[in-house]
């Protein structure tokens, strides 16, 4: 069984005397590069931040339909774009995380960045100026939906470049901090766009009132631009990250055989685990101002809901920034792991309670016990998830392995926004009756449970200097089977090292441990 295997890993790395020496020369060369802290920290910055137009733009777009069903109730509610306009990004975002995930590996960590900020800059443009033909409704929607589809694939891009550079980057930062800095630039961007996606909304009607919808939407999706445009100057700074130069197989052949061999039940794993957080976490972002709207009524004005939504947003914080922490002490596995499980809990109760929460006098209740559920899931597979994508595989195909596990996640979004109308509208008692309410909890809480079992039981032990480990173990079990990798590198790093496994590990008899081929 793997927890049994992960197990005795972790104890005869505990007995081993040659693990106390386990940073490689790899390793230390990293540590003691000639870098000021801010040297060090501002790459790891500049790679992850990027999230948080994920997090701002898939947001903000469950408060935008909301408006769009305000303005044309009977054009958008009983059209495909009530669907499409939400979960498009989801599909672009896939194509973007691929595409991006083989750039990233094959060519450049650095351009991948760029090209996906300037899409991202773009497609926002484009999105808030959004127009039908003749003053065509339905054709604005149609422009909306292409527009987004094309954001979705600079988003995508952020995933493989931004992500996986930042955990490379990572390891030029302090032993037992490493963890928690790839998270506050990477989960927790996300959450705080999700939280500025909610703050947005609610002050923007505000201040142009429920007769200016057309406005709002449009200022709310324009503001979008910001995030990337503010990163662009960073990123054109950016060098390629050390790992990569060292690892990269782009001026090389792949051997695809041994990779899947070594590599494919750790990713099947990763990506069912990230499938099923996203197919709760963005459906439940999405639908919850739209709920809110249900319990509260017609009669309380727009931004109330949108103000009770920021307020279920702001949960996602807490959980984030506590899950960063719990990551460097526990490993990502255990927190990931204890996370989703008390997550499954928390929404089985939730569904319980929710016909007695199913009311406006309780609309505090509800928005409480929905934000811990909501936070805990960020505490468990929203902060770590992503972590075990980025250093659970070598660098040489990070990008692919990264961006296959994470287009599964936006995979499992995608469906999550046509699935839970569905189960909302097909709920016995109608849209607006007690179980549209408590059978998508439900059915996310099943899936928090079985999300904990795979965690615990078939996740690898993720330490401080994985990655580095990782690399090491990947390259010899390739001299294993025949693989040249002293073709391996930057071919600037070649001339300057030699990159074999024996060299690395400075001939001093540590042996290489193999990752496991499961």
């Amino acid at each position: 069984m793997n927890f049994l295997r992960n197990k005795r890993d972790e104890k005869a790395e505990q007995d081993n005397p040659a693990v106390d020496r386990r940073e490689s020369i790899a390793a230390q060369q990293l540590e003691a590069l000639p870098k000021s802290r801010w040297e060090r920290s501002w790459p790891t910055i500049a790679c992850g931040a990027g999230l948080f137009s994920d997090g701002y733009l898939n947001g903000v777009i469950g408060s935008v339909s909301t408006m769009l069903g305000q303005l044309y109730p009977v054009q958008y509610k009983n059209s495909p774009a009530r669907s499409n306009v939400s979960s498009i990004t989801f599909a672009g975002t896939v194509v973007g995380q691929l595409f991006f995930g083989w750039f990233s590996d094959h060519y450049s960590r650095k351009n991948a960045l760029l090209i996906s900020t300037l899409l991202l800059i773009l497609f926002s443009i484009l999105a808030t100026a959004s127009y039908g033909a003749g003053g065509s409704v339905y054709g604005l929607f149609s422009a909306l939906t292409a527009w987004r589809f094309l954001l979705g694939i600079g988003i995508g891009g952020e995933y493989p470049a931004g992500s996986v550079a930042c955990a490379e980057s990572t390891g030029e930062l302090k032993k037992g901090h490493r963890n928690r800095w790839f998270v506050m630039f990477t989960n927790v961007q996300i959450d705080f766009g999700f939280v500025v996606a909610a703050i947005v909304p609610m002050i923007v009607v505000l201040i142009t009132t429920e007769n200016h919808l057309g406005t709002a939407w449009r200022v709310c999706l324009g503001l979008g631009v910001i995030p990337p445009l503010s990163l662009l100057y960073l990123r054109i700074k950016l060098k390629e990250p050390e790992e990569f130069r060292r690892e990269t197989m782009r001026d090389t052949r792949t051997p695809w055989w041994l990779v899947i061999k070594f590599y494919w039940f750790r990713l099947l794993v990763v990506s069912l685990i990230w499938f099923i957080y996203d197919f709760s976490s963005y459906s439940f972002g999405i639908y919850s101002s739209s709920w809110l709207l249900i319990i509260l009524g017609p009669t309380y004005p727009l931004w109330v809901s949108f103000g009770w939504n920021t307020v279920i947003n702001l949960f996602y914080i807490p959980g984030a920034l506590l899950g960063a922490f719990v990551s460097d002490w526990i490993g990502p596995r255990y927190c990931l792991a204890f996370g989703v499980l008390a997550q499954g809990i928390v929404g089985f109760i939730m569904s319980g309670l929710y016909p007695i929460l199913n009311t406006p006098k309780n609309v505090g209740g509800f928005v409480v016990v929905y934000g811990i559920f909501l936070s805990l899931g960020e505490l468990g597979p929203g902060d770590n998830i992503g972590l075990v994508a980025s250093k659970t595989s070598a660098t040489a195909i990070r990008g692919q392995y990264y961006a296959i596990a994470a287009a599964s996640g936006k995979i499992g979004a995608f469906i999550g926004t046509y699935i839970f109308p569905i189960i909302i509208d097909n709920a016995p008692g109608g849209p607006s009756g007690n179980r549209a309410g408590q059978d998508p909890f439900f059915v996310s809480s099943a899936l928090c449970i079985f999300s904990a079992f795979l965690a615990f039981f078939f996740l690898p032990h993720i330490g401080q200097d994985t990655i580095t480990d990782e690399d090491v173990r990947f390259r010899a079990y390739l001299e294993d089977h025949g693989y040249d990798t002293s073709t391996m590198g930057t071919k600037d790093y070649q001339m300057q090292s030699s990159s074999t496994v024996d060299t690395r590990l400075n001939g001093d008899g540590l042996e290489p441990v193999y990752a496991k081929e499961v």
